[in-house]
């Protein structure tokens, strides 16, 4: 019980610090203006025999000192603010949370290592398939068209539309005259339109027949 103490005379008093050092808390007292220090505490567990409770306040904490060389001592300690005490005990809370976590993580990798490994690899003359997408490459399509054979000089030749008549529905004229493109001199011999022969004789084949007879 704190109120068995002496709250009025202390026999010490300055600064708590809880500092870590791999899974063990260490409380520390230290003097409030040099640092120097005055006793500490190593807690290993929490709640535990290094640091408890009082009954009959929420200030006060007994915890166990030790000077490195074997010699242990009980001592009290108590906190003026309700909110330091309070702060203490999260601090010490919040370790050893950690330290828990970490104990089950490493526990998880040592189950993983130790249980039967999976085997992706493939066994012999196992395969695997792959439907890929728009990948196939379509056939006999209307793109594939080939392109129309150019005539002398790369214009493509056109057939002339049957019965002479053009696109429009118009009766094309036939070419009396070459045509001739303003400021190009054009001769007679490169655009005439081709004039049909005249008809033969009558008396082409006279031989023919006279010798027939």
């Amino acid at each position: 019980r704190a109120a068995e103490w002496q709250l009025d005379q202390p026999a010490w008093s300055g600064r708590l610090r809880i500092t870590a050092k791999g899974s063990t808390a260490f409380i520390k007292l230290e003097d409030k203006t040099s640092g120097e220090l005055f006793a500490q505490a190593p807690v290993e567990q929490f709640p535990g025999i290094a640091v408890e409770g009082v009954t009959d306040s929420s200030r006060y904490f007994v915890i166990r000192i030790e000077d490195g060389n074997g010699r242990r001592a009980f001592i009290g300690v108590g906190f003026v603010d309700r909110g330091d005490a309070f702060d203490f005990n999260v601090a010490l809370q919040d370790h050893f949370k950690w330290v828990r976590q970490q104990s089950e993580l490493a526990q998880q990798a040592q189950d993983l290592e130790q249980g039967p490994k999976l085997d992706l690899g493939f066994k012999e003359g196992q395969t695997i398939k792959l439907n890929i997408a728009n990948m196939k490459k379509k056939e006999g399509g209307t793109g594939s068209t080939r392109p129309r054979p150019a005539g002398p000089g790369g214009l493509s030749l056109l057939p002339p539309p049957p019965g002479g008549k053009s696109s429009s529905g118009e009766r094309a004229a036939p070419l009396s005259t070459p045509a001739q493109l303003p400021g190009t001199p054009i001769t007679d011999s490169l655009l005439s339109w081709p004039q049909p022969t005249a008809a033969p004789a009558a008396d082409v084949w006279g031989d023919f027949a006279k010798a027939s007879g």
